[in-house]
């Protein structure tokens, strides 16, 4: 027969052994998580509002996408990527990077990233902040570029997604479909 004081230290070691689990287990898994927090990127600037226009090609033209940045923070272009989905229209998305533009010409080499090439590449194709030397976005700018027509055409009532990417924190601040008129 067990004495009473033997099934005490029995319950004494279970108890014992069951808190070092609940610790050993705490303490793991807030390594991992701390150990996450390090990878939270910078928080994306506010867009308040924005709008967009989407001008019709015109003959070799391209259509010219307009994006107006109505209220919110100052973004700075070279901390943005432009992302064109013209997949319903034409079938091709393409991503335009490494902002500002140099000299409103962006060139395939540089500025082009990823997907198809949707974009035009003549001289002063793009304009505005996102063209500029500097490239700070104020509330009330507007930035452009166009969608060639060799790569992109669009037809009358066609739609295309145009998203403002803020790279440092891999967010959307500006998310326009645009169709054409």
């Amino acid at each position: 027969m067990t004495s009473p004081s033997s099934r005490a230290v029995s319950s004494t070691i279970a108890t014992v052994l069951l808190v070092a689990i609940v610790v050993t287990l705490a303490a793991t898994i807030s390594v991992f998580g701390f150990g996450n927090v390090e990878d939270l990127r910078s928080p994306a600037p506010v867009v308040g509002e924005s709008s967009g226009e989407l001008v019709p090609q015109d003959g070799n033209s391209g259509g010219i996408v307009r994006i107006t940045h109505l209220g919110g923070d100052t973004l700075q272009a070279s901390n943005l990527e432009i992302v064109v989905d013209a997949e319903e229209a034409c079938g091709k998305t393409g991503r335009l990077v490494n902002l500002p533009a140099s000299g409103g010409d962006p060139r395939p080499e540089d500025e082009y990233e990823g997907g198809d090439y949707v974009f035009d590449n003549s001289y002063n194709s793009v304009s505005g902040p996102i063209g500029e030397t500097g490239g700070r976005w104020d509330a009330g700018e507007t930035s452009s570029f166009r969608i060639a027509v060799s790569e992109c055409g669009l037809d009358q009532g066609e739609t295309i997604v145009v998203r403002v990417v803020h790279t440092p924190s891999n967010s959307v601040v500006i998310d326009e479909t645009l169709t054409v008129e």
